[in-house]
């Protein structure tokens, strides 16, 4: 996702400002975020800036206080943006940002790195518009098991097509993110974008989450004291849909999304989705005439009522229970009609459960996030593969698709500039795979299976231990610039393979990018 927009929110312009979701940084917030005294709502991400979480920002943005003989330099390395300019009527920032990374896997005798370049920028008009841009252009090469998805995907991860797929080992990829932001009132703020969005209070979503690349956004978010209403229509692309002539785009298709938030209490909310998926154009080309369901306010109308569109529907509620100060349980229940076998309709269902927190055992600043996440087969796919929940082939939601299961848990604390992160995870799921031409079984990278529209040879049980952990130093807050070392352990074993990646990296990095490598 978008480097976070990092410069001081002033009260009077808060309403306007995104604070573009990080899990790694939102997580500083828990407790302000999870406080029985705080009746913001959790959810819906990006939060916009308002008085609640302006005092915390401004405190991480801050860093080290830096005397007044300190200089110029010292004070654009360790504290400030390289360009910052603050009127009455606007402000603005500029940066450069780089993700430098140097690695080895042991387990796969491979160096491994990343050079990526890239800027921000951003700022505000008045006290209703803010806007913010970042780019990146990268070159890279991975893990086995990150290298393997790359080629079959010809994608790299959340981010953009590989440049040089089949030519070289090394990667190459752009990664380009910009937002405009208007609140015309406090209670209503509209927000155009080429981003990601996320729904849920967990690390993971079964409704929609920042795992995959990018998409063009139009979102509209109105507050009424405890109820919040988001609507977003996007467009989406598909890589593995074939398209109408050798020479053509990849073809496209259109997602909408109701979200409604309703805090009951300041420890207890509600939360009801709906999403619809439709094609753009049918498999001659021919585009398909309007469908109401796009604009249609009013929820579950697509899940429950005939359309004489192709489309995909799921529909979901969400939860969320402070049980004390700082803490919270959450979850979200997931419904999606899938086409079966015989062409016959069934309802399959995904499920989340997790507790999260801040301050564990009276540890200031360790955080903490325990969760179970189970999807069953066929979920999130439609009657063609064009409706499937994904974008350029990748799930919307749960990196594992559908038909899994998935416990993990994630400790967070910080000292000063120290950071330190570590994560466990275990999964089970179905791999489907198939045999190529020379009679080879060849892994795949995970697809939305549909038992009534796939056909693949074989279907592998598989299991995958994983763990990840980080510490960095912090060096400037407003671009997230950092020191970091990590270590990564990954082990995957199905009926007939088991593949392990030992992976030791250190980087100087200035993103909050969220790069998902747990899949």
């Amino acid at each position: 996702m978008a480097t976070i927009i990092l410069f001081s929110v002033q009260k009077g312009q808060s309403q306007s400002v995104p604070m573009q979701y990080q899990y790694q940084f939102y997580q500083k917030f828990n407790a302000e975020v999870y406080s029985i005294e705080n009746t913001a709502h959790t959810a819906s991400k990006p939060f916009l800036m308002d008085e609640k979480l302006t005092a915390k920002y401004d405190s991480l943005m801050t860093g080290a206080p830096y005397r007044s003989e300190d200089s110029w330099l010292y004070r654009k390395i360790f504290n400030e943006h390289l360009f910052d300019v603050r009127k009455a009527e606007y402000t603005f920032y500029a940066d450069p940002i780089v993700d430098l990374q140097l690695g080895r896997d042991i387990s796969g005798n491979k160096t491994t790195w990343l050079n990526a370049r890239g800027f921000q920028l951003g700022g505000t008009i008045g006290d209703k518009f803010s806007f913010y841009s970042s780019g990146f252009e990268n070159q890279g090469r991975f893990a086995k098991y990150y290298d393997d998805y790359v080629n079959q995907l010809r994608f790299v991860q959340g981010q953009a097509y590989d440049r040089k797929h089949g030519r070289t080992n090394t990667k190459d990829w752009s990664y380009v993110t910009a937002i405009i932001s208007y609140s015309p009132i406090k209670q209503l703020n509209f927000t155009l974008g080429q981003d990601k969005l996320f729904i849920g209070d967990g690390y993971r979503s079964l409704l929609l989450s920042d795992y995959a690349a990018n998409y063009p956004f139009f979102k509209t978010t109105l507050t009424l004291g405890p109820v919040q209403y988001t609507a977003v229509w996007a467009n989406m692309q598909d890589s593995n849909v074939q398209q109408f002539d050798v020479f053509g785009n990849n073809r496209r298709k259109w997602t909408a999304v109701h979200y409604f938030d309703w805090n009951i209490t300041n420890r207890l909310a509600l939360g009801f989705y709906n999403a619809y998926t439709a094609p753009e154009a049918d498999n001659t080309g021919k585009r398909r005439g309007f469908d109401a369901n796009f604009i249609n306010p009013l929820f579950f109308a697509s899940s429950i009522g005939p359309s004489s569109q192709p489309g995909n529907s799921i529909a979901g509620f969400t939860g969320r229970y402070k049980f004390v100060d700082k803490h919270a349980v959450y979850g979200q229940v997931l419904l999606d009609k899938a086409k079966a076998v015989g062409g016959e309709t069934k309802t399959t269902t995904g499920w989340q459960a997790g507790v999260r927190g801040a301050d564990l055992l009276g540890v200031r600043s360790l955080n903490y996030l325990v969760e179970y996440n189970k999807a069953e087969p066929n979920m999130y796919t439609g009657a063609e593969r064009l409706s499937n929940f994904t974008q350029f082939g990748e799930p919307l939601a749960h990196p594992l698709g559908n038909d899994f299961n998935e416990l993990l848990g994630i400790l967070n604390y910080s000292a000063g500039r120290f950071d330190f992160q570590g994560q466990l995870m275990y999964a089970k799921y179905n791999l489907s795979a198939f045999i190529n031409k020379d009679g080879d079984l060849v892994r795949t990278v995970r697809p939305f299976i549909n038992s009534g529209r796939d056909n693949y040879n074989t279907t592998l049980n598989a299991s995958m231990h994983y763990a990840h952990g980080t510490i960095s130093f912090l060096v400037n807050p407003r671009t997230n610039l950092r020191v970091e070392i990590g270590g990564l352990y990954r082990r995957e074993k199905s009926n007939i393979y088991t593949t392990t990646t030992t992976l030791l990296t250190f980087g100087i990095r200035s993103s909050f990018r969220n790069l998902y490598q747990d899949f």
